[in-house]
């Protein structure tokens, strides 16, 4: 029972937000006052705790997901900071699969913006329960109510605010506890508490009211204490507004600034007082070998299930970051890894660690509800199950986005060439939203990924810690094929007979439709076949070489030789001519039926297609709007933030490659855009 006791003192929790909202700096500020870490690093002098990789330092932003811990009020936090720049959402994705509530930072000019959102659906997708702490409230132009109700609008959640910031006297109004908290010291740790003055009370009494009818919505009791204009006790407050928040009814809010110390203490509190513990969580979904589902309970009872959500290479070696589900791991355990095909990897644990963002410390035992590094691991990948032997399961898997962007590349020096297809290999295996493919016309190397600074950072990675020289082309855009119209072809499959006796000859037919689906549906083959001759059926190994076929063909279309999407193939007939109707001859059928079918359908190119939003300085609009079209880009619309403008459209990622340094020169350096991948489009 001790246990569990320690688990409910346990928060596992992401901090996300848009591109420079101040993530990092607030992490840093949670590691300085919970004494995780003795002083503070900046993000702009490259000394931030969490961002320890070069290319982080060098850039100014965060790449990859770093790990820490941090006690607070005899709870221990485990904090995750993520990437806010697009190209890196593999990072959040995977983060949020593993974590049980998040830190959302705004930025309080700029309100919710492109990435906030982007955050805020893969947090949905996980149902993770939330806190916004609005930064940067000490900037000119800042409103709290104005970023309080973005997130009402855009994001479709009450906000309730808990903190109201005051930023030019350095203090905050706690609204439970009806008091002011002033920061003062330099590094705003020594904490001042007085009643909050009569008069600010009453000018933030709209906030009061939001606060009391939310915790009177989950609890009777609260109601009519509320109805009747009482204030209510602080600790029924919290437990209600706890209740809320888990059940995802509404975001606590805070505000303040973390570079200039304000307003985080009680945000740390809010983590403590509203966010899950692992146990508060519902069951992990699992299937067994079987195709049962499970649900796995938190707990160290039971055998080991744990995800591996996380890749990373470390000091040159292959370690595995997972969460624990169920049970406990030590070092030296042997863990079973199921496969696509219905079998197991085994695996062996040859050490375990603690992580604070770059530094690891060894340690002797794991349990559930834990975020651990394991060395050791050569096969296991991100979105494996790691289970005992015996037990063989999987959780739900952790979906990759497909690579949009390529670069051709090839070693500076030709002696490179084998080491360069070996570091290839493994940042794959790190970064799943990266793919090296053969470009079939030409016999280059492409290295494919989420954007022109995902791929620029990665080239960068393999020179500082490989030592390999990479030469690289233009970007060019990832494209897919798909059909305007449904087309049918029948096909027989019958090569000349062979002149030894020894060899089987052979031949079979396959008939098929196909039609176009609604965008961003995939591909999906259907078995609606007629079997000639009657009473006859395909085998198993049959029927797998007809679709695996079709799959193969699919791969490369008739136009570009790209991946063709958005496409139903429905078998209509097959026909078996006994023994000569080997796997190898259906396959070879399906495969030309439907090959005949695409070029008959109209197949045509889908180009990437990228949700943008431009800020700008009202100024500049006129020659930003006049750019935008000449890019051919649909403009969806426009909106005040503060003193800038905020664009939103639609556009076609080709035009828009090097729209960076064309924006900086439209607007004197001031304006800046986030783009992110919405779909394939014709």
């Amino acid at each position: 029972m001790k246990k569990l006791s320690r688990l409910s003192h346990v928060r596992n929790i992401g901090v996300a937000a848009h591109v420079d909202a101040g993530k990092t700096t607030l992490t840093e500020r949670i590691l300085f006052y919970t004494g995780a870490s003795y002083k503070i690093g900046e993000v702009h002098d490259g000394a931030a705790h969490m961002d320890y990789m070069a290319e982080e330092q060098q850039h100014g932003i965060t790449i990859t997901a770093a790990v820490t811990k941090a006690p607070w009020r005899e709870h221990l936090l485990q904090v995750v900071d993520t990437p806010g720049h697009v190209d890196f959402t593999i990072e959040v994705e995977r983060a949020m699969r593993v974590l049980d509530g998040c830190i959302l930072v705004l930025d309080g000019v700029r309100g919710v913006e492109p990435q906030t959102e982007t955050v805020w659906r893969q947090r949905t997708r996980f149902n993770l329960p939330a806190l916004f702490f609005v930064n940067k409230m000490d900037r000119p132009g800042a409103d709290y109510r104005r970023a309080l109700d973005a997130v009402r609008r855009r994001l479709k959640i009450e906000p309730i605010a808990i903190t109201f910031p005051l930023p030019e006297e350095d203090a905050v109004v706690d609204l439970i506890e009806r008091r002011r908290i002033g920061f003062l010291g330099e590094q705003g740790d020594a904490l001042v508490t007085e009643p909050c003055p009569d008069a600010l009370w009453e000018a933030l009494s709209d906030l009061r009211e939001s606060l009391y009818l939310a915790a009177a919505e989950m609890d009777e009791d609260l109601a009519d204490g509320v109805l009747a204009g009482e204030e209510p006790p602080p600790k029924a407050l919290r437990a209600a507004l706890r209740r809320g928040t888990l059940a995802g009814r509404f975001c606590p809010c805070y505000g303040g600034s973390a570079l200039r110390n304000l307003g985080v203490q009680p945000l740390l509190d809010g983590v403590v007082d509203f966010l899950p513990a692992p146990l508060d969580r519902p069951s992990a979904h699992a299937v067994l070998a079987d195709g049962t589902e499970v649900e796995i309970a938190m707990g160290t009872e039971g055998p080991l299930a744990a995800l591996a959500f996380k890749v990373q290479l470390w000091d040159g070696r292959r370690h595995v970051f997972v969460r624990i589900y169920r049970g406990t791991l030590a070092p030296g355990d042997t863990v079973e890894v199921p496969t696509p095909t219905g079998g197991a990897r085994r695996e062996q644990v040859a050490r375990l660690f603690d992580v604070d963002a770059g530094k690891k410390t060894r340690i002797d035992r794991a349990e559930a509800g834990e975020i651990v590094l394991l060395a050791g691991l050569r096969h296991a990948s991100t979105g494996d199950t790691l289970c005992a032997p015996g037990h063989l399961l999987s959780l739900e898997r952790i979906e990759a986005r497909a690579p949009v962007l390529g670069l051709a590349i090839e070693p500076a020096a030709g002696t490179d060439e084998e080491k360069l297809l070996e570091v290839l290999d493994k940042v794959q295996q790190e970064d799943p939203t990266l793919r090296v493919e053969e470009d079939p016309e030409t016999g280059q190397r492409l290295l494919r990924g989420m954007g022109e600074l995902h791929l620029q950072i990665v080239l960068e990675r393999i020179e500082r810690e490989f030592g390999v020289r990479i030469r690289s082309g233009r970007p060019a855009v990832a494209v897919r094929e798909t059909i305007r119209r449904p087309a049918s072809a029948d096909a027989l499959f019958a090569p000349p007979p062979t002149p030894d006796p020894r060899q089987q000859d052979l031949m079979a037919r396959v008939a098929l439709a196909i039609e176009p689906l609604p965008r961003g549906t995939g591909e999906r083959i259907e078995w609606a076949a007629r079997v000639i001759p009657e009473g006859a059926e395909p085998s198993a190994a049959q029927r797998e070489a007809i679709e695996q076929s079709l799959k193969s063909t699919l791969a490369a279309g008739p136009l570009l030789a790209a991946q063709v999407q958005d496409v139903l193939v429905r078998i209509t007939e097959v026909e078996l001519f006994g023994a000569a109707s080997t796997p190898e001859a259906l396959g070879a059928a399906a495969s030309k039926a439907l090959r005949q079918a695409l070029e008959r359908a109209e197949p045509a190119a889908m180009h990437p297609i990228m949700r943008v939003e431009v800020v700008i300085p009202e100024p500049s609009l006129g020659t930003v709007l006049g750019d935008l079209q000449a890019r051919r880009a649909l403009i969806q619309g426009t909106e005040s933030v503060g003193e800038d403008i905020a664009i939103r459209v639609e556009a076609a990622l080709e035009p828009l490659l090097g729209y960076a340094t064309a924006l900086r020169s439209l607007t004197q350096g001031r304006g800046q855009f986030s783009m992110e991948f919405d779909r394939f489009d014709v």
